[in-house]
């Protein structure tokens, strides 16, 4: 159990946050500048807390009530930080070996073989990190902070300085490296992808507070606000009123239609009508109907809409498209309603090149209300 519960204030901006977490992998992740790294000094020792308490497992690493502070080397941290910062003067094995300086030279000697074997690295260890490729720094920088057998393996933004397709290939061998050694982590994070590859847990921050703390199913499908949406970088975020609220399901006016959805199973609080309500949809889950299989049947098709595209956009292997009602008022996101994602060969197969009004469809369980 990791638990985190801290103040700390500069001129300007003061960090004050709650979280806590079984033992596995936790992402704090939201905008630069939002306090995830502070956090992380704040566990390493880096940084003293103005007041709160921090705790992994039954070790108290600071209290300021009763006036407990460990010293870094005493909290038994791994730390990766951003840029790996290897020693650019010690070899690969040397590295990996630094935080073992007060072991015996045998079972230094032992710790780092193993360290180097399970992660790959055999043949490596007379390199020096200029010599090695990203992958392989990486590597090694974890290396470094695992060999000391941690009870909390802290990472820094550990893939930002990497280029977009090694990123990528890393994010992965990366969770399978930390989920192999089993031990607990806390990774801090920009990117959500990133964050819900990595953790199994994710904090979300935002100008230094906590703002939703839940493992990465349920944040993915019912972040806690709009706010949170909108760090999370979901699309098609709207605004519309609520026409009737039912325990299953929910009705929204919006753009001159009254939407269908499913209510959210914890949402107790029936809001009453003309309620301001805010909802998104995926852009994935928004159906184009073929028109080469006659008009559109409500009984088939639900929260039935009809669009003019305005806007497109190729990204390789989908399509995204803007789409404007074709209803009387202003659009809801600039000059465009929603956005449409399409596979390239749906897009191909569908002319939408050549067509541009069509008619919508979004089933009732793929347009989300988020919490008031």
């Amino acid at each position: 159990m990791v638990s985190v519960e801290i103040t700390k204030r500069y001129p300007g901006f003061t960090l004050a946050v709650r979280w806590s977490a079984e033992k596995s992998v936790v992402g704090l992740f939201g905008p630069s500048g939002a306090g995830k790294t502070l956090t992380l000094q704040c566990l390493a020792g880096l940084i003293r807390p103005d007041a709160g308490r921090i705790a992994v497992g039954d070790r108290v690493f600071f209290d300021a009530a009763a006036g407990v502070d460990l010293p870094p080397q005493a909290r038994r941290l791994g730390y990766v930080f951003q840029g790996l910062a290897l020693f650019p003067h010690l070899t690969v094995a040397k590295n990996v070996a630094f935080g073992l300086a007060d072991r015996p030279s045998r079972e230094r000697a032992r710790r780092t073989a193993e360290v180097i074997e399970r992660l790959g690295l055999a043949g490596l260890e007379h390199r020096y990190p200029r010599e090695l490729s990203g992958g392989q720094r990486q590597r090694v920088a974890l290396g470094r902070a695992l060999a000391i057998d941690p009870a909390l393996l802290l990472l820094d933004e550990p893939l930002s300085a990497l280029d977009a397709p090694l990123r990528l290939a890393l994010r992965d061998e990366l969770r399978e490296i930390l989920t192999g050694w089993g031990t607990a982590a806390v990774v801090v994070t920009h990117d959500f992808t990133e964050a819900y590859r990595l953790a199994d847990r994710i904090v979300v921050y935002e100008g230094g507070r906590v703002i939703q703390s839940a493992p990465r199913a349920e944040l993915l499908w019912q972040p806690a606000s709009e706010a949170v949406a909108r760090i999370m970088g979901l699309r098609n975020i709207l605004r519309g009123t609520v026409v009737k609220a039912m325990p299953d399901r929910i009705q929204i006016g919006w753009r001159g239609q009254t939407l269908e959805a499913v209510n959210s199973p914890t949402r107790s609080y029936l809001p009453p009508p003309g309620s301001p309500i805010a909802f998104f949809i995926r852009p994935e889950y928004v159906r184009l109907i073929r028109k080469d299989r006659g008009a559109p049947d409500p009984l088939h098709h639900m929260n039935l809409m009809r669009g003019r595209l305005v806007g497109e956009a190729d990204f390789g292997t989908v399509w995204s498209l803007r789409l404007r009602l074709e209803e009387p008022g202003e659009p809801a996101q600039g000059d465009w309603d929603l956005e449409v994602e399409v596979p390239q060969l749906v897009y191909q197969i569908l002319e939408i090149e050549r067509d541009r009004r069509w008619d919508l469809s979004v089933h009732r369980g793929s347009i989300h209300v988020l919490p008031s």
